[in-house]
């Protein structure tokens, strides 16, 4: 009767044994499986929202841009050595003097599209009396831009009596600049393209 008691035990020990090696493996199956599952979700994610993620960057980046841009253009000054606020209207770009550091000399500025990209060149004075005669400074301010593909100007000019300039080489006529950027990173998938607008009255032209 006694070994036949202690068979009995050690049985069962081992049973009890064998289901915890059994819920050990289902629990690293499970975590695993979830692990995975998860791993795999976010992978499509970014698979399926890449573009929109991507698109979302470029927005912001031109939003910042032009934030600045049109900042610049509401200082146009006089230059430094005397020469009028504005130097040159096109529809694709704009040159002028403004002062964007607070130092006692006016900036030469020019901002353009080339290649699909918004630029803004910077010319700092030099010598007494002041000259730009300085290496320009190229610096981006967006990419993928789209004007040029849509036939959508960059800038608009408007003079004192809010008419559209047709004639840019009357530079002293104008008052008011409207900008427009369109942004898409990839033109064939959607969604279509974003377009940034925004305004600018030249403070200190009279």
């Amino acid at each position: 009767m006694h070994k036949t008691t202690h068979y009995t035990l050690h049985t069962t020990h081992c049973a009890n044994r064998g289901m915890t090696l059994i819920e050990a493996s289902v629990w690293v199956a499970i975590t695993l499986s979830a692990m995975l599952a998860i791993t795999t979700s976010v992978q499509y994610f970014y698979r399926t929202n890449s573009y929109t993620v991507e698109q979302a960057a470029a927005i912001t980046s031109a939003q910042r841009g032009i934030e600045g841009m049109v900042k610049t253009i509401r200082e146009a000054s006089y230059a430094s050595d005397g020469a009028y606020p504005i130097i040159s209207l096109a529809t694709s770009s704009m040159s002028f003097y403004a002062d964007i550091d607070d130092d006692p000399f006016i900036e030469r500025l020019r901002f353009f599209i080339q290649g699909g990209a918004l630029y803004r060149g910077l010319i700092d004075p030099s010598g007494d009396p002041p000259v730009y005669t300085n290496p320009e400074t190229i610096s981006q301010l967006s990419e993928y831009v789209r004007n040029v593909e849509q036939a959508t100007d960059v800038f608009k000019y408007y003079d004192l009596n809010g008419n559209l300039m047709t004639d840019l080489s009357d530079i002293t006529e104008l008052r008011f600049v409207e900008t427009t950027v369109i942004v898409n990173i990839n033109p064939n998938r959607m969604p279509n393209q974003f377009t940034l607008r925004s305004t600018a009255a030249l403070r200190n032209l009279r």
